[in-house]
């Protein structure tokens, strides 16, 4: 089981749009070097959403390429289309990824009973293990606890990122998953007290920005020391605030530029960074001491 801080990639990008392959060599080696858990690839905050299915697959490629089997890779391959998931998530097992990360479908706002075939068909189409990801508030669809019961009796069906916020989910999703189903954290500012509670790690924005703080916070939270925790979590308050003053991923990437990791770059209909809010996520970063 992959456990503590997991953290869901930015893809950096040139100012016309296009992927910085040395800009992302060069982040897959600062997370290595900064103790990062594990690397989501072309998750939602790395612009899943508004790259083809071959920039898709080579993003993907890259960073197992680049990570060269020293840091856990997890492959982004939700789609709204059971069909289109399947294909990526195959494309991501050939390319060698540990895992795939499947959000749920969204717009399209399935049933539950839909949701549950879904993921089985995908789970059964690819033999790799696959975390499933309800994040009701980007996707108009909310994965039931009971849902997710039902899916971790599928053997390659290993883990869910829940974040919906919601602290009780932890031990509604244990008690029917059982001990050995990871659940992690998708939101931030809730992430602390949930690994408290009995999560497995988190699968962060704010670890693109301060991924060594990340994890000793989680790290902490998971082995019951709640004081080195809490303290930790004080610093990434304004990150866990601030990373989310416009929408994702617009504040993380140019906190990243901001870092000298990447360029400014980003991909319509996401626009940069707009400068009144600059101050704000600058000001967060020093209380973190990033910058």
């Amino acid at each position: 089981m992959i456990q503590s801080s997991i953290v869901a990639l930015v893809t950096p990008m040139d100012n016309e749009g296009a992927v910085d392959k040395d800009s992302l060599k060069k982040l897959i080696e600062f997370h290595i070097e900064q103790g990062t858990d594990a690397i989501v690839a072309m998750g939602t905050t790395g612009e899943s959403a508004t790259l083809d299915e071959n920039e898709h697959c080579d993003v993907i490629k890259q960073v197992v390429n680049y990570a060269a089997g020293r840091i856990p890779v997890i492959a982004g391959t939700g789609a709204n289309s059971t069909t289109e998931a399947v294909l990526l998530t195959q494309r991501a097992k050939e390319a060698g990824a540990d895992a795939c990360l499947l959000v749920t479908p969204y717009y399209n706002k399935p049933t539950q009973q839909g949701l549950f075939l879904h993921y089985k068909a995908i789970a059964e189409a690819v033999d790799i293990p696959q975390i499933l990801y309800n994040v009701p508030g980007r996707t108009a669809c909310d994965m039931l606890p009971e849902t997710i019961g039902r899916l971790s009796a599928i053997s390659n069906i290993v883990g869910v990122k829940e974040a919906t916020g919601e602290l009780d989910r932890v031990k509604q999703i244990r008690d029917l998953c059982g001990i050995d189903f990871a659940i992690y954290s998708g939101d931030d500012a809730t992430s602390r007290e949930f690994c408290s509670l009995g999560g497995n790690g988190t699968i962060t924005v704010t670890g693109n920005v301060a991924p060594k703080l990340v994890h000793k916070m989680i790290t902490a939270a998971i082995s019951g020391d709640k004081s080195t925790a809490e303290a930790i979590d004080v610093k990434l308050q304004g990150l866990h605030q601030h990373l989310f003053i416009q929408s994702n991923p617009i504040p993380v990437k140019w906190a990243v530029a901001e870092m000298g990791l990447m360029n400014k770059g980003i991909r319509l209909p996401l626009t940069w960074l707009t400068e009144d809010c600059f101050d704000t996520v600058r000001n967060a970063m020093r209380q973190a001491e990033v910058i």
